[in-house]
């Protein structure tokens, strides 16, 4: 028996240290990322891991959803103690007013930041619940990454806060939806914290003209409160094991 990790945002950052975290000969990995990465083929090679990587558009999210659901259609459920899903991925368009964001990039944050999880998310729940249908009852998680800027609203940062805003509140109410369905799964929206990531680079690199907030940014990373992406991969993937996980559809890691 095995335990089943679904993966998006793989391929750098939180996401690949989460992926090498999971890699375990009791783990079946798939992981959706903009591009394969071969060190972690290999490492997963090393430790009798099966993972499997696709190079993935998540922009294109109702491609993306109905190939994952026709994966885990293909799957025996009999052969799997346990099924997650975590919405890792997110982007950053340029920072600026909402009226300076180039049109495509507002569609590609809204489409990989919030429309992606749903569609993903819709695709895991309806072909898991059919494995709950038929008798399976392993536990099922969805763990989606959100931000604080997805509760607290900053200037030049209208795309990624709503879409963060989003995935939170879909969250809550695909939350409410499974608490009303026998065996149904559990559900959290997770803040990780601040991370040492090539997004923070991004931030720190905004015209201070257009990001009021930019000082913010440039002061965490000269004071040394950034996470560490392993620290921070570590802490979110705790979150999965505890028992009261889904209690609270909406968490932070600095919560106890």
């Amino acid at each position: 028996m095995q335990h089943l990790f679904i993966l998006t945002g793989a391929s750098r950052g939180m996401g690949l240290a989460m992926a090498r975290q999971l890699l375990s000969p009791q783990h079946r990995l798939l992981c959706l990322s903009r591009q394969r990465n071969e060190a972690l083929q290999t490492e997963a090679d090393t430790q009798s891991c099966e993972l499997v990587q696709w190079t993935q558009d998540l922009a294109d999210s109702v491609a993306a959803a109905d190939r994952l659901g026709q994966w885990l259609d293909q799957l025996p459920p009999s052969t799997l103690s346990s099924a997650t899903l975590i919405n890792n991925a997110g982007v950053i368009p340029a920072i600026g007013p909402l009226d300076r964001c180039p049109p495509e990039q507002l569609s590609l944050a809204l489409r990989v930041g919030l429309e992606a999880p749903m569609q993903l998310t819709a695709a895991f729940l309806r072909v898991t619940g059919h494995w709950v249908d038929a008798g399976w009852h392993g536990p099922r998680k969805v763990l989606n990454i959100s931000s604080g800027l997805g509760r607290h609203a900053m200037a030049a940062q209208a795309p990624y806060c709503a879409a963060k805003a989003g995935l939170d509140h879909f969250t809550r109410c695909s939350a409410l939806d499974e608490a009303q369905r026998p065996h149904g799964a559990r559900l959290v929206s997770l803040a990780p914290g601040v991370i040492d990531t090539d997004m923070q680079v991004q931030l720190r690199a905004g015209d201070p003209a257009l990001f009021p907030d930019r000082q913010r940014f440039l002061d965490l990373q000269s004071q040394g409160a950034l996470t560490s992406p392993d620290a921070a991969a570590a802490r979110v993937l705790a979150w999965l094991n505890r028992s009261d996980f889904g209690n609270n559809p909406i968490a932070d890691v600095r919560d106890n």
